[in-house]
């Protein structure tokens, strides 16, 4: 079986609702769709309060080269513009829309059958994805219609789909492999023809054997140029560049874009995204939401419509257990602490997880040893450099490879309560071990550590003795590690005072 060459952690995979059939969120009297729902620029609201819309009408458009069309998920009448937090905390723009009914755009084929033949050409494909909001269903959200337009001088040779979902937990790309096996096909189908290539592969780790050999079967009866490659369970194995190297061998040039490889990758669930949109017109208004976690009643894959309330789907699952101590967007390793339940469905949220006090204890206690000896490992490394957006992935000399260590499980687990700080701290049993990103136009509050000036994007490691921090801030905690989330650098302080 086929797996990336270098570096790779095995955590539990804890796929509580791998058997969970698919169930129909209920569509609530009032939903808010954000803005932002993609990589790039936010969307712009072109609907005002008492318009009415219809399951399908476009409400946002694109707010820049990099964004995406925004379209109703229900019929009814537009209550208010306003602003909201996303599941992170950011305060982002949303059309609040009370239901009315559930009244369908005309366009929309909400029929049942199947449809093979893919009438629209390379160009027409592309467009049509634009206008149908698709993004990357993986959680990276990047416009897809981008992605399927590379530099001129790349040369498509393959797609290759993820549907490996590594990411502990979560199961939401399995339900849908399940369910829709020849549907995702077609949707590879049009994803070939929109780049001019003639060969696709689909990457499944072995841990869903059902949907393996559904998909090989699948793949038998008519879609002969696609072919279904088991891989070993490891994590990363869903970062695109390690999917690249262990379905095809090739790795990433230093610096260079995937496509240079030859394979264009897209998330599973974007390629059924993108049957919809072309074979049925129907644009990005729902998706499939793994909520679970090991106090849940009934972990759950939903299929819940944009701007559904987070805490609704919590509740169809048992809701929020007694003792739970972190909530996350999406799964334990590249997934981001909820400040609260009250945000809405978007595009990118493929889960809920909700984690317990003791889990989470248990996570940040068992990240500590693995965390220091990483900080350990790359000071002893002659050349590497961090990446601008996460201290938790280096790439080292001219290696394209990416190590991933287990000290990532505790990334999702920052309260991220102080946005605007700067650096992932790591802890040793004696002393304090910091591994510092330090990023444009961002400091830290010790003055000791690094100037506060502009300065460019390094991994600075520090030292300083417990006693000495003790002294001079009584209020910090001593934690495993306290790292960053891919978009945003946090430092947690807690009340309580070391003993």
């Amino acid at each position: 079986m086929k797996t990336f060459k270098l570096g790779g952690v095995h955590p539990a995979a804890n796929k509580l609702s791998d058997k969970a059939p698919i169930e129909v969120a209920e569509v609530p009297a009032l939903v808010a769709i954000p803005m932002a729902q993609n990589l790039g620029a936010p969307s712009k609201a072109i609907v005002a309060k008492g318009d009415k819309v219809k399951v399908g009408t476009v409400i946002g458009e694109p707010g820049g080269f990099l964004s995406s069309y925004v379209h109703s998920s229900v019929s009814g009448t537009v209550d208010k513009v306003d602003i909201v937090e996303d599941a992170t905390g950011r305060r982002v723009q949303a059309v609040f829309i009370k239901v009315e009914g559930d009244e369908w755009e005309e366009s929309i084929d909400r029929s049942k059958d199947i449809v093979r033949e893919i009438k629209l050409e390379k160009q027409e494909i592309i467009d049509k994805v634009k206008a149908m909001g698709i993004v990357g269903m993986g959680g990276a959200t990047f416009p897809t219609q981008v992605k399927l337009a590379p530099p001129p001088t790349a040369k498509p040779e393959c797609v290759i789909i993820n549907a490996v979902e590594c990411e502990p937990y979560l199961t939401s790309d399995h339900s849908l492999m399940l369910a829709h096996p020849e549907e995702i096909c077609i949707g590879v189908q049009i994803l070939e023809k929109a780049i001019g290539v003639k060969k696709a592969y689909i990457g499944i780790e072995a841990n869903k054997p059902d949907a393996i050999q559904l998909m090989t079967e699948t793949a038998k009866k008519g879609f002969p140029e696609i072919e279904i490659v088991p891989l070993k369970l490891k994590y990363p194995q869903g970062g695109e560049k390690q999917l690249i190297n262990a379905v095809i061998g090739k790795e990433v040039p230093s610096g260079g874009l995937p496509i240079a490889t030859g394979a264009l990758v897209q998330n599973v669930g974007t390629a059924f995204a993108v049957y919809e949109a072309i074979q049925k017109n129907k644009p990005l208004i729902e998706r499939i939401v793994t909520v679970t976690g090991k106090s849940i009643k009934k972990p759950s894959n939903f299929l819940a419509r944009l701007g559904v309330p987070i805490r609704q789907l919590i509740d169809a699952a048992g809701g929020v257990p007694e003792d739970t101590g972190k909530i996350i967007s999406g799964g334990p390793m590249m997934g981001k602490a909820m400040p609260d339940t009250n945000s809405y469905m978007v595009k990118g949220c493929s889960g809920i997880l909700v984690m317990s006090l003791a889990a989470r204890q248990q996570v940040l206690a068992s990240s500590a040893a693995s965390a220091f000896m990483l900080v350990l490992w790359v000071s002893s490394q002659t050349s590497f450099h961090a990446t601008a957006n996460s201290a938790c992935w280096l790439r080292l000399r001219k290696s394209a490879s990416t190590i991933a260590s287990s000290a990532v499980l505790a990334s999702s687990l920052v309260q991220p309560i102080v946005r605007s700080s700067t650096g992932s701290v790591r802890v040793s049993q004696k002393s304090w071990a910091f591994s510092v990103l330090v990023q444009p136009r961002q400091r830290l509050r010790q003055k000791q550590h690094v100037q506060q000036k502009r300065l460019p994007a390094r991994l600075v490691n520090l030292r300083l003795n417990t006693k000495s921090i003790i002294q001079r801030q009584r209020r910090l905690m001593p934690m495993s590690m306290l790292t960053c989330s891919s978009t945003a650098v946090l430092c947690l302080k807690t009340r309580n005072k070391i003993a």
